[in-house]
């Protein structure tokens, strides 16, 4: 907790990350042999689902609050530029490389692919938009909080592909057309519609019904309209994660500048982060006893290639025609962060479909959150710095915001 409390702080100026921190905690703590509990998600899979399962939805819930920018199709293009293209287009090439180098199974290669496909709410709020009215929202900021947002859901039906895969139903029409109807559009047209009107509700209730409930409230209104988003979504068999963060950018809408949403957001950020310490101490306890160590060169490869090749060249493509300078479209391209919802999305496969042997994709995908937990930990912080720092510069050499759409770089290289 003193961690959580006091390490943004003092990490500000360093090329180093909570998250960082967290894991190598846990590698020193399970390492030293005081501790017989082993936390290898290989053996509490049922567990690690469920936790990282509360870790992502109440994440989502600060992500929506945060965001200042009202929903729509222009004002939101990047965002949908990074779901349509990018996110697919991961999917697929993340697919084909474990299929066709690492001699998985198809229903196993799209099952890796699929949970390589979210940028990760949890552990990208160092890239995200700041809190409510903080006015930290740049293109880029906004574009990975957004899709952070609404990519855990929409990369939920290829999960479902796989576990089609795994019990041979690719092959059956039927199958098949379960999929389409039921976990593609009922699941996300549920999720879409129930967030919009459990949002729409508790923002009546919390400002703009005659008592004004946001008055008699305090910060853990968060965490019910997350459970409550949450659950009765899933009741009706739609996808919880897409209600939530919908429920949140509603109730946000509901009265935007309302200064309770910076009292929900801090609340469900303090409890976010809480959690997320929790889950990465014990990843590092899991790297710790073993979790990596069916990994092999080939699946190293792999793994460099999936975070510096396939997620920046889907990032690309996603914004060409976008007219947003090339140095924020590299950006938006590479700080596709994998994390915690990448855990979710391989257990809730490995628990609900019959893959065989598992250790080796465990250790794929543990070596991509690492390396994602470090690079991405590592650079985040000093790349949006010198964004911002550029950003700062060209304002002030063009005060009537007359500035040029690919401003030319200051003489420091910013």
């Amino acid at each position: 907790m003193l961690l959580v409390s006091w390490a943004p702080v003092g990490l500000k100026r360093l090329p180093l990350t909570l998250a960082i921190l967290c894991v190598a905690l846990g590698v020193l703590v399970f390492s030293s042999g005081l501790l017989a509990f082993d936390p290898d998600p290989r053996t509490w899979d049922t567990a690690a689902e469920r936790l990282t399962e509360l870790v992502v939805i109440i994440s989502l819930m600060g992500a929506g609050l945060k965001i200042d920018r009202p929903p729509g199709w222009r004002a939101w293009s990047t965002t949908w530029r990074l779901l349509i293209v990018a996110m697919p287009l991961t999917i697929a090439a993340t697919a084909v490389l474990g299929w066709a180098g690492l001699g998985f199974s198809l229903a196993m290669a799209l099952l890796f692919g699929a949970s390589m496909a979210p940028t990760d709410p949890v552990l990208a709020a160092d890239v995200q938009v700041g809190p409510p009215k903080s006015g930290d929202e740049d293109e880029v900021r906004f574009g990975l909080t957004s899709e952070a947002g609404l990519n855990d859901a929409l990369a939920f039906p290829f999960v479902h592909l796989a576990i089609l895969a795994a019990a041979g139903g690719l092959a059956s029409q039927t199958g098949l057309t379960d999929w389409f109807t039921v976990k593609v559009g009922w699941k996300l047209l549920a999720g879409l519609g129930a967030g919009l009107l459990i949002g729409k509700v508790l923002g009546y209730l919390l400002f703009r019904s005659r008592r004004g409930l946001s008055r008699l409230a305090d910060g853990l209104i968060a965490l019910a309209a997350t459970l409550i988003a949450y659950s009765l979504t899933e009741i009706v068999h739609g996808y919880g994660f897409l209600a939530v963060f919908v429920c949140a950018v509603m109730i946000r809408g509901s009265e935007r500048d309302h200064d309770f949403h910076q009292e929900m957001h801090d609340f469900s950020d303090q409890i976010e982060r809480l959690l997320m310490m929790l889950l990465l101490v014990l990843f590092g306890g899991a790297l710790a006893n073993g979790l990596l160590s069916s990994l092999t060169w080939t699946d190293a490869l792999v793994g460099l290639a999936v975070v510096f090749l396939v997620r920046p060249a889907a990032g690309l493509l996603a914004m060409v025609g976008s007219g947003q300078p090339l140095r924020e479209r590299l950006l938006l391209a590479f700080l596709g962060i994998r994390g915690v919802g990448s855990v979710y999305y391989l257990a809730y496969g490995i628990n609900h479909g019959d893959f065989g042997d598992s250790e080796r994709l465990w250790a794929v995908v543990g070596f991509i959150i690492l390396l994602s937990i470090v690079v991405h930990g590592v650079t985040a912080t000093p790349l949006l710095a010198r964004l911002s720092r550029r950003r700062e510069t060209t304002a002030a050499a063009f005060p009537e915001g007359a500035a040029p759409a690919n401003p030319p770089a200051s003489k420091d290289g910013d």
